[in-house]
């Protein structure tokens, strides 16, 4: 029997991994469920799974939470704040965390798990992006076990040799990989001319044709950001270099990625666009278990395209690329500066394509340093966040 914590038990990701935990009662059980605010969401699930603690970083959220739960009859114990998200994570009888948070803020707590040496399924790209460096040396430091959830990275994990960690830690050229190919499904508006990405409105954004996201993430996988950001995160996952890592579009969303060999070979993993997959292959990895997503149909699929990204369209993608290549923290002022400009949108402060021009003028006026400790790397976060709001207000 493992215990798990799911850091973001109220996104997308959390609510697949109750779904997958679920199906195995007899292997798994929730330790601590965690959420920003969303209490309403959280109690439900703590109905469900019982777990000894729920966690909701606004004090007042977690009063409500803790009188309703009561109320009910559940002997769940309500925490609040921030340090309470590292404590479930670090927790001694914790097995395995789901590290779930979207954005920057899931950074603290995720490393609170890898250096407890916790069995980590990072669906936090932000924590890779951040701090790539500081995160990959603790998780070698501690022997955390790290595993990835995105669909790209999970499948690249799949494709690489039978001992993919050994593979890993001596680097990808010793186990015979040529290049890895990063898949994307282009998003909504991948035929979308110049015009007409200037008209998009933030509902038509955070409607994406293949894969069920929260907003911010739908956004941006629109603006094709998100696998800028995956590119990143697959530097330090796979120890490869930016130049190793090909981005290919494809619309359907089968191939979740592949891996080229020194040979020829080229290995894809496919399947249905659900995330209780990767979900499923990391929490009982090496073994596999039911995740409860149906077979591919090969034959009702009939067809897969593949096609070169638009970098002058989707510029986004572009600035990862050149932030990946940078080093430093230049990937942390990317990540900070999209996650302001998204959220300007989202508000409607901003249109969709000012979001790569307020991320190309943050990097072009923040100063990279090299992350010798997190505090580097938050301070740059920060810097980043003032002035991209700062640009925003004058736009």
């Amino acid at each position: 029997m493992q215990l798990v914590t799911i850091l973001g038990a109220s996104g997308s990701i959390g609510s697949s991994t109750l779904d997958v935990l679920a199906r195995h009662p007899d292997r798994y059980r929730v330790y601590a469920l965690t959420a920003f605010s969303q209490w309403r969401k959280l109690a439900d699930a703590c109905l469900t799974h019982q777990p000894r603690y729920a966690v909701v970083v606004e004090p007042a959220e977690a009063e409500a939470l803790q009188a309703w739960l009561k109320a009910k009859g559940s002997e769940t114990e309500v925490l609040s704040g921030t340090q309470a998200l590292s404590e479930v994570a670090a927790a001694p009888a914790v097995d395995t965390v789901m590290a779930a948070i979207v954005g920057a803020a899931g950074l603290v707590p995720t490393l609170a798990a890898v250096e407890a040496g916790k069995k980590v399924l990072l669906a936090n790209k932000e924590a890779l992006v951040m701090a790539g460096g500081l995160f990959t040396r603790a998780v070698e430091q501690h022997r955390a076990t790290l595993l990835p959830i995105d669909s790209e990275h999970n499948a690249i994990f799949q494709c690489l040799p039978a001992h993919p960690q050994d593979c890993l830690s001596e680097g990808l050229a010793t186990c015979g990989v040529r290049k890895i190919l990063l898949t994307a499904s282009g998003g909504p508006f991948r035929e979308y001319s110049r015009q007409q990405l200037e008209a998009v409105t933030p509902e038509q954004a955070c409607a994406h044709p293949n894969w069920s996201m929260g907003q911010k993430i739908s956004v941006d996988s629109a603006t094709l950001m998100n696998k800028g950001l995956e590119l990143i995160e697959a530097c330090w996952l796979f120890r490869a270099r930016p130049e190793q890592i090909e981005v290919v579009v494809h619309p359907q969303s089968v191939i979740h990625s592949m891996v080229e060999y020194v040979d020829g070979s080229v290995l894809a993993q496919l399947g249905n666009p659900d995330m209780r997959t990767p979900i499923a292959h990391a929490l009982a990895w090496p073994e596999r278990i039911a995740s409860g997503v149906s077979g591919l149909d090969m034959i009702t699929t009939a067809r897969l395209d593949f096609e070169a990204p638009d970098l002058d369209r989707f510029s986004a993608l572009r600035l990862a690329v050149e932030a990946a290549r940078q080093g430093g923290t230049a990937p942390a002022v990317l990540n900070a500066a999209n996650e302001v400009a998204v959220a300007a949108f989202l508000q409607r402060q901003i249109g969709f394509t000012d979001i790569p021009k307020v991320i190309e003028s943050v990097l072009e006026r923040v100063p990279v340093t090299e992350p010798e400790d997190l505090l580097v790397v938050q301070t740059a976060d920060q810097e980043a966040r003032r002035l991209a709001q700062s640009l925003i207000k004058a736009r």
